[in-house]
């Protein structure tokens, strides 16, 4: 009787010794297991290409937060955005803006992502700077097969709406009227957050969007390739037009990512979210 309660206070010691010594000596290995298996794994290198209706500011928010997270971030600006006011603009000055931005500040081993009508622009910058691109992502991005324009990827009502307000602008421009741009754009978003998000949105210049592109280096290329979707975004009807699974199969293979929002939303009210989202795409 004495042998089993001596051995059944040894047990209690030896469990107590356990939480009380053993326990602490096991956290930074918890903590490396939560860190290794997050979205912070070893620090990237990010270039994020803005889309249509918008400029590099459109990435504010987003970049601080992947800057949080350790890494490296750049948002380049590109032709007839920003402050260059031009309207008669090319794809090929769209895309100049970016290839050259890499190239002066020496950037290699990046992760190369775009949203939306950036998608285009990446596929022709990755034929100019392939060797400095370790991914490129597609973040509810337009992904134009060979011999197409962005404008082809647009369902027929959507198409001959914008060749209407591209005629009436007298500019070639398009102006997104404030009830498409709430109802297709920032969907999820309250009538205040739309309305504040709209004094951003400028005409934006029609040419580059109806220019059909070469792409047959693009898509000889074997660079990795994420797909990154927003599945509340509505700017392309769900169905055979959608973002995904159509534009996204134009890619062949590629990492397939899926969160929530719309197409201009949760970059400014959610941007950690996008981050971390952006990071699982992007990372190894």
């Amino acid at each position: 009787m004495k042998w089993i309660q001596k051995s059944i206070v040894m047990t209690m010691t030896l469990a107590i010794f356990s939480l009380l010594v053993l326990q602490p000596w096991n956290q930074p290995y918890a903590a490396a297991a939560v860190k290794s298996n997050g979205v912070s794994e070893k620090p990237l290198t990010f270039v994020l290409v803005h889309g249509a209706w918008a400029d590099a500011s459109f990435w504010d928010e987003t970049a601080t937060e992947l800057r949080k997270l350790g890494h490296t971030v750049y948002a380049p600006e590109y032709a007839g955005h920003g402050g260059d006011t031009q309207t008669n603009v090319t794809h090929e000055q769209i895309t100049k803006s970016v290839v050259d931005f890499i190239n002066q500040k020496n950037l290699g081993d990046i992760v190369l992502l775009a949203h939306s009508f950036g998608g285009s622009v990446i596929q022709k910058v990755a034929e100019q700077v392939p060797n400095r691109i370790k991914r490129l992502v597609f973040l509810d991005a337009f992904v134009p097969l060979d011999g197409q324009s962005v404008a082809d990827q647009f369902p027929a009502p959507m198409l001959q709406a914008f060749e209407q307000l591209r005629a009436a602008s007298g500019n070639d421009t398009i102006m997104l009227p404030f009830s498409l741009f709430r109802n297709n754009f920032v969907n999820t978003a309250s009538l205040a957050e739309a309305q504040a998000l709209y004094k951003k949105v400028k005409p934006e210049p029609a040419g580059p969007s109806f220019q059909k592109l070469d792409l047959k280096k693009f898509y000889s290329l074997d660079i990795p390739k994420s797909y990154l979707y927003l599945t509340e975004d509505t700017v392309l009807p769900q169905g055979p037009y959608g973002f995904h699974p159509t534009q996204s199969s134009h890619l062949g293979q590629f990492r397939y990512i899926e969160g929530t929002g719309d197409h201009m939303t949760n970059f400014h009210t959610q941007p950690k979210m996008i981050a971390e989202k952006i990071v699982m795409a992007g990372r190894d």
